[in-house]
């Protein structure tokens, strides 16, 4: 079940990326829904809304290349040796593993990641540009704390 869940990240990412990287033009911006939920094709050779975008080689290679996989290493080994994890989390983990995979992938194979979504539903709901690596990373960690909350519920009212 873990391989699946990471490997179907991985893949749908990867897919949506090499689709986007096939059918738009680098900047090129189509709405999907009006102008509250857009595709535009950007390259992000940072983090987080581009943070580190413009960081020395060598910085760049350790913080956004090296670590985030050492992460990711040590989330798959946590995963296979706590045999404790509900089911929840451990799909929460899978997805963070897969999408953050993803995105680890992009950044030794293009030096940046390929980000197209970008949601504006006016106020305070604005996005930055996104991917789908993203969204199952997001995905995975408010499945984590909605986990360990529950958990927490569970101990609470047993005691």
């Amino acid at each position: 079940m873990i391989a699946l869940i990471v490997i179907g990240n991985l893949a749908v990412d990867q897919l949506s990326k090499i689709w986007v990287r096939a059918n738009f033009i680098y900047g090129e911006t189509k709405e999907l829904i009006g102008d509250k939920f857009v595709m535009q094709y950007v390259e992000n050779k940072g983090a987080f809304l581009g943070m580190g975008s413009d960081m020395n080689p060598t910085l760049h290679f350790i913080l956004l290349k090296l670590l985030p996989l050492l992460v990711l290493l040590y989330v798959v080994y946590y995963i296979v040796k706590t045999k404790s994890l509900d089911k929840l989390s451990l799909i929460a983990f899978s997805c963070i593993v897969g999408g953050g995979l993803a995105n680890v992938i992009d950044r030794f194979l293009f030096s940046s990641v390929t980000d197209f979504f970008f949601i504006d539903l006016g106020g305070v709901f604005k996005t930055g540009i996104f991917n789908v690596a993203d969204v199952a990373v997001t995905t995975g960690m408010f499945m984590l704390i909605f986990s360990n909350f529950i958990m927490k519920k569970k101990k609470d009212t047993s005691n």
